[in-house]
């Protein structure tokens, strides 16, 4: 662990008061950006973590595209008179510093999406930008959060990590929705107010820099001004008699890290592809010429794309330094906080009899799991609901008894049904006695109720099994997700084989009752007890003087009369020994659950 543990602190040195910037710049922000790399391909918890970068914001036609060409020395940017930058556009320059005979020094460029396929023309590095936004993006002007990734490697850059934002616009134009402005806002500001992130405003130098939206934004995510960096744009094309001193000297709207002055490319320059290296000559003459009139004198340091560059690299390594404390701390945390979790899935086995004793294991904890949920010993015992074996005594002892407490046994069967069965079984005579054939038709029509109610308990078994099944996830098993799939898939296919047969002897226990109508059973009541009992019913009813009251069970209401009318004929009803049978029938039921 110890061990392990170093290797965050081997990739991020320590940084002393007297380290050289030139040193870090060169060895920190390589490793910076090969960090944002590897959390951009993972994501998760390991894309929130806060790595020093430079977000470059400003508002359309603000000069933004041409600052970061002439950083890079090239022309590899989408350009035009509407919204260019559509999609984060993450770019990493990296100073190569020739090191062999066999580095011919060429500029080349790499994207995240196409690992190892460098393009040595800059020309179809920008296609190839043009070609990731629309595919994301679209072919209208439309917008997306999702980043591409450049790499730049030449000899002629500082190490800079920059992040080229979408200009923000005011008027949805091609496939932009009307709250265009705020979405572009939304995805600015979830750069900028990280406190590692530097903000570089764009902002032209032929307006007024108080409306700037770019300095608005910068102020509302880092109101000190303390990691905003101004740079004007376009200071040759300002008004005759007009300069930036005051812009540049911080007097108009003051930011701690100052400003830069630059003189971008025109669109002409563009259109007829002047190169980079030509505006940079053209620049210097600028500043050169009014530094003869005085004008920007004294102001040398804040003037050009070279020192931009330089001030930019400085500065992010100066936040580097700031800041890496904090993220060491926590990279530390993440790695320790995986390696802890590592630690629990167990050690890796390479031989076939090791990898036979890890299987082993992980299915013996999978059935001392299952057993215990049904025992009542699971160690994560819930406290809220019932589970496993608690779970299925509820399911019969509450859900399937009282489903067989609400089969009613003289539903759909009324007095005229009892009298037409009797006199089909008598046939063309009359009945002296009442037959015994209509009582066992009646009785297996309602046995044959009792069906549905134990099916479904045997369902509502069967899916807590299910249940219970999928909970027995040790934390093993997390280390072979195809093997929780085929457990699972096993585990489903034994319990359904087990169903069928169980469903076929609920049909025969059933089917048996239906079979044979045991009236030896001592809780049957015969005719002589039935008799008295409904005698019985007769003298309270005369003596409470309301015979149509007369009720020979809770559920039997429809047959009263019928009753009191056979009482008084002394002839025994069948009604009431169906009734006392089913009423014995429910008994037997609720003995054999129990």
């Amino acid at each position: 662990m110890g061990q392990q543990g170093n290797s965050i602190n081997d990739l991020l040195p320590s940084l002393s008061a007297n380290s050289k910037p030139s040193s870090i710049g060169c060895s920190v922000i390589p490793i910076i950006n090969k960090l944002q790399d590897i959390f951009a391909s993972f994501g998760g918890e390991l894309s929130k973590i806060q790595l020093p970068q430079v977000a470059v914001i400003g508002s359309q036609s603000s000069g933004k595209s041409s600052v970061l060409e002439a950083l890079v020395g090239r022309d590899f940017l989408p350009r035009g008179c509407d919204i260019c930058t559509r999609r984060p556009l993450v770019l990493q320059l990296e100073n190569r510093p020739t090191q062999s005979d066999s580095d011919d020094g060429r500029e080349w460029g790499e994207f995240l999406h196409l690992p190892g396929k460098r393009f040595y023309d800059f020309s179809k590095i920008r296609r190839e930008i043009q070609a990731e936004t629309e595919r994301e993006a679209g072919y209208n002007k439309g917008v997306s959060d999702k980043q591409i990734r450049l790499k730049i490697s030449s000899q002629n850059v500082l190490p800079i990590t920059l992040v080229d934002l979408p200009g923000i616009t005011k008027v949805p134009v091609g496939d932009q929705p009307s709250d265009i402005e705020a979405k572009i806002r939304k995805m600015i500001m979830s750069y900028i107010r990280q406190e590692a992130c530097i903000i570089l405003a764009v902002s032209p130098a032929n307006s007024d820099l108080a409306t700037s939206d770019a300095l608005q934004m910068a102020r509302e995510a880092d109101p000190a001004g303390s990691r905003t960096i101004g740079v004007i744009t376009k200071l040759d094309i300002m008004d005759r008699g007009t300069n930036a001193c005051n812009l540049l000297l911080g007097k108009v709207v003051p930011l701690h890290l100052g400003y830069i002055g630059v003189v971008n490319r025109s669109q002409e320059d563009i259109n007829k592809n002047r190169k980079i290296a030509e505006a940079l000559a053209y620049e210097e003459q600028f500043f050169r010429d009014h530094h003869t009139l005085k004008i920007y004198n004294g102001l040398s340091d804040r003037c050009g794309i070279p020192q931009l560059a330089k001030k930019l690299n400085q500065i992010l390594e100066q936040h580097i330094r700031k800041v890496l404390p904090r993220l060491k701390a926590e990279l530390n945390s993440h790695f320790f906080a995986v390696v802890e979790e590592l630690c629990t899935y167990g050690e890796v086995g390479e031989s076939k009899v090791e990898l036979g004793v890890v299987l082993l294991n992980i299915l013996t904890k999978y059935c001392e799991d299952f057993s215990a949920m049904v025992d009542g010993k699971s160690r994560e015992m819930s406290t809220k609901e019932l589970s496993g074996g608690a779970r299925i005594h509820f399911i019969f002892q509450s859900i399937f008894v009282k489903s067989l407490e609400q089969v009613d046994p003289c539903e759909d069967l009324s007095d005229d049904d009892i009298r037409t069965a009797i006199q089909n079984a008598t046939g063309p005579r009359n009945a002296l006695f009442v037959p015994e054939v209509p009582f066992e038709v009646l009785v297996r029509r309602q046995i044959a109720r009792l069906l549905d109610p134990s099916l479904q308990c045997l369902r509502f078994v069967y899916d807590e099994l299910i249940m219970m099944s999928r909970a027995c996830e040790a934390t093993e098993t997390l280390r072979f997700p195809m093997l929780r799939k085929h457990m699972d898939e096993v585990m489903g296919k034994f319990l359904r084989e087990g169903l069928k047969p169980a469903e076929r002897m609920i049909v025969n226990i059933v089917e048996m009752e239906m079979d044979y109508i045991n009236s030896s059973h001592p809780n049957f009541l015969g005719g002589n007890k039935a008799v008295e009992l409904a005698m019985q019913q007769v003298r309270l009813s005369e003596d409470r003087n309301d015979v149509e009251t007369v009720r020979t069970s809770e559920k039997g209401q429809k047959s009263g009369a019928v009753l009191v009318k056979s009482f008084v004929n002394g002839v025994v009803p069948y009604q009431v020994l169906f009734f006392i049978f089913l009423g014995m029938k429910k008994n037997n039921r609720r003995e054999d659950v129990c």
